[in-house]
């Protein structure tokens, strides 16, 4: 079962850990790389995580380029993938409508597309707001005509990076349906570390938070006591997309990676307050007056929070009974969600750079 496989994002978080679980596994994987002569140290880091890195081969490419800026050897390389992966995204709170737009939209199209040419599957991540038909609706997405949708008023409302992960999912839908090429996609929800390492890397917004608390410049708690941030854990994550991925039945399918079982955000922040050995906050702070507050020039820097950050905080509690018919399966095993984020924050206090990061 050793097929090859293309990923793209191999360099990022969750990328690193379906790297190591692919390789682990046997699979030969082909990594879309901007800069293919860091391939020695992704394979030393992949070898970390547990995988095999001279399984891993770089295609020099970008998502930001037509085509991905694939030329006929690198096209070739690719072209026996079983399976595409589709991870790669440029990840930052305010970022510029345009440059999302060409990297995360255009660029998964032109994944989808390679995929289709090729006639290999497809599995994207998205994200577990997706899965949030309510807040979908709110902020102007037609769900039952999305190419209806004014992208340029949800990316007012959103901001460019969830507007262009949001509007590249549907496009990619309608392009693979279009061509009629298979397409599986997972939803993630906020991503915590490894359940037993608590490897994260600085900038998942996990670790942001973490660091907030650990600093003390988290005050108060976002919300109320029915608000959560709900968390999947990075490993747990992995083989999911690997069991999905595989998995026939999973063709045409979306699964969302959410940990029902974590607690609300205010039980979270005490739970990594142990863990830090500080205090943790008490008192609620509605969300609306802190997203005004974040308008403020300078408070976001100051609070090292963005407005952009607050929707995945919400009240909504998801349905993942086709999930955990699929968990069952594969054999696989929720890890313990409390467990995994207090390895995460032991992680990030003994790696300073993350911290600081």
């Amino acid at each position: 079962m050793n097929q090859p496989c293309f990923v793209t994002g191999g360099s990022g978080f969750i990328g690193q850990h379906l790297l190591a679980l692919l390789t682990h596994k046997g699979h030969p994987v082909s990594v879309l790389m901007r800069r293919p002569h860091s391939l020695p140290a992704l394979r030393e880091q992949i070898e970390q995580l547990g995988g095999r890195g001279d399984l891993l081969a770089a295609v020099g490419g970008d998502l930001g380029l037509p085509g991905l800026g694939l030329d006929a050897a690198a096209r070739e390389q690719v072209r026996q993938a079983a399976v595409v992966f589709h991870l790669g995204a440029q990840f930052a709170w305010g970022l510029a409508a345009e440059q999302a737009r060409q990297v995360n939209v255009e660029g998964a199209l032109a994944v989808a597309e390679l995929a289709a040419q090729q006639g290999s599957r497809l599995l994207m991540v998205g994200g577990f707001m997706l899965a949030n038909h309510e807040h979908l609706q709110r902020i102007g997405i037609e769900l039952q005509r999305p190419e209806r949708t004014d992208w340029n008023k949800v990316y007012q409302r959103t901001g460019a990076y969830e507007g262009s992960k949001l509007e590249a999912h549907f496009r990619v839908h309608a392009r693979m349906a279009e061509l009629q090429a298979p397409l599986t996609v997972v939803h993630p929800a906020t991503v915590c570390g490894h359940s037993r390492s608590g490897h994260i890397l600085p900038a998942q917004p996990l670790a942001g938070l973490i660091s907030n608390l650990a600093g003390g410049l988290l005050g108060a708690i976002p919300g109320s006591t029915a608000h959560w941030l709900p968390l999947v854990s990075v490993d747990f994550l992995s083989g999911l997309i690997v069991a999905a991925a595989f998995d026939e039945q999973q063709a045409g399918q979306e699964i969302l990676a959410l940990d029902a079982t974590t607690p609300n955000l205010q039980g979270m922040l005490q739970q990594l307050a142990n863990t830090l050995g500080v205090s943790a906050p008490s008192r609620h702070v509605p969300i609306p007056l802190l997203r005004a507050l974040l308008k403020i020039p300078g408070v976001p820097r100051l609070l090292r929070t963005d407005a952009e950050s607050l929707d995945f905080i919400q009240t909504t509690r998801f349905d993942t009974a086709a999930t955990d018919a699929l968990v069952q399966r594969h054999g696989l095993v929720w890890p313990d969600i409390t467990q995994a984020l207090r390895m995460t924050a032991r992680y990030l206090v003994s790696t300073p750079s993350a911290v600081s990061g």
